[in-house]
């Protein structure tokens, strides 16, 4: 389904408010008419990476900073043909994902040098327009890490993740680190669910770690916070903030913010730069591309204080949450 956004009312979380905060460059500001991008999402755009796009871009329609079309739910057999049809439409920059469909989106992008493409990808960037990007909220999951290593009373804590690529693994092993560097005996439990959308499916993976002992659940895939709410125990988000639709559950979100990345990649397409380069390095903390959110008062005092501690490290620069691409034990 394809759709374009005109003079519709603004539908933000808390992720894209935060986003949508930060100032356009002047490039883009100067431009007289908004600029054509499309955003092409494999899953529904309620799942919580792609909503993060869709919220940026959302956002940056509202600006004026671009005139914005997407569409959702689209099958990888399908994915190369929804990209020729936006490039064919004189779409500037199309953003989306080739986790699926790397060697077919490479030739699509090879074929139309005239259109940047911003991809989320495992592998590298190529040529002069297939630029790509990874989801690095790492630094936030840390954080969080650090406040269920302390907020634990069975040791025992758990992760729900989708596919184990290195985007997804960094950002467990990030959760994981954090616990580890408050509460070294803790054991945690990891489960993937073979898709990157499948409620029903993290729920299940959910209640079977609970099951196993743990009292605190990391859900790197929406669902996994239904099970916690099930049994009664607390959740941490991922990507967006989770709090609203758990107000009982979920106590903290490792929060992703799209919008830098989009407006890094819209100005070197508009300057016409290349953008065949890796966008990932504006997710850093330091950059306002991810951040932690947590309800007050849910967590106790001292490990608050303790994690806001490191915040504030990592956004100076002076503390380096560690990089592990590995797929978790």
């Amino acid at each position: 389904m394809t759709r374009i956004l005109m003079n519709r009312r603004r539908l933000l979380g808390t992720a894209a408010l935060g986003a949508a905060s930060l100032a356009a460059p002047s490039i883009l500001r100067a431009q007289s008419t908004p600029v054509k991008v499309a955003g092409l999402h494999a899953s529904p755009v309620e799942n919580a990476w792609n909503s993060v796009l869709h919220a940026a871009m959302r956002a940056a329609h509202e600006d004026g900073v671009i005139e914005y079309a997407f569409s959702e739910g689209v099958s990888g057999t399908d994915y190369p043909r929804a990209m020729r049809e936006y490039a064919e439409a004189g779409n500037v920059l199309i953003v989306g994902e080739s986790y699926a469909v790397e060697r077919e989106a490479r030739q699509v992008a090879a074929d139309y040098p005239d259109t940047a493409f911003l991809m989320g990808s495992s592998g590298e960037a190529a040529g002069d327009n297939f630029g790509v990007f990874g989801t690095w909220n790492w630094e936030a999951a840390y954080l969080a890490g650090m406040l269920a290593g302390e907020m634990t009373e069975t040791g025992v804590v758990g992760s729900v993740g989708a596919i184990p690529i290195p985007e997804v693994n960094m950002l467990i092993n990030g959760f994981a680190d954090g616990v580890k560097a408050v509460n070294p005996e803790a054991e945690h439990l990891v489960s993937f669910i073979g898709t990157f959308f499948d409620p029903p499916k993290a729920r299940e993976a959910g209640l079977a770690q609970i099951d196993a002992g743990a009292d605190i659940l990391f859900g790197e895939r929406i669902g996994t916070a239904d099970a916690a709410q099930e049994r009664g125990i607390p959740a941490i988000g991922s990507l967006i903030d989770y709090t609203p639709r758990y107000p009982d559950t979920v106590f903290a979100n490792a929060l992703w913010f799209f919008r830098p990345l989009l407006e890094a990649a819209l100005a070197d397409a508009v300057a016409g730069e290349p953008t065949g380069k890796n966008y990932t390095p504006f997710s850093l903390m330091e950059d306002g591309g991810n951040d932690i959110s947590y309800v007050e008062g849910a967590a106790p005092a001292g490990a608050v204080a303790r994690m806001e501690e490191v915040r504030a490290a990592i956004k100076a620069g002076e503390f380096e949450v560690p990089r592990n691409f590995d797929e978790p034990a």
